[in-house]
């Protein structure tokens, strides 16, 4: 089962440095600390950056002004796919 307080945890520390405002996922590529191959795990899910955006692309709505917004969009994003 997955643990969608720590998953948001993970990412909010992976992408909290990134400087916001951002304008795209490219924006937050420095921010991760092993690049896109960054990977987000959570009982039997897990997803690199490069999947994240790939699956949840369509639920983000660029730009975001704080990492709060990001992240409540990507588990929204992962929720309405059942992704978790």
């Amino acid at each position: 089962m997955v643990d969608k307080a720590e998953l948001r945890r993970q990412f909010t520390e992976a992408f909290e440095g990134a400087e916001f405002p951002v304008e795209g996922p490219m924006d937050l590529v420095p921010a991760l600390p092993e690049g896109p191959g960054t990977t987000f795990e959570s009982g039997e899910f897990s997803m690199s950056a490069m999947e994240l955006n790939a699956k949840s692309g369509d639920q983000q709505s660029f730009p975001y002004e704080s990492v709060e917004e990001l992240v409540d969009d990507l588990m929204d994003g992962l929720e309405s796919e059942d992704l978790i």
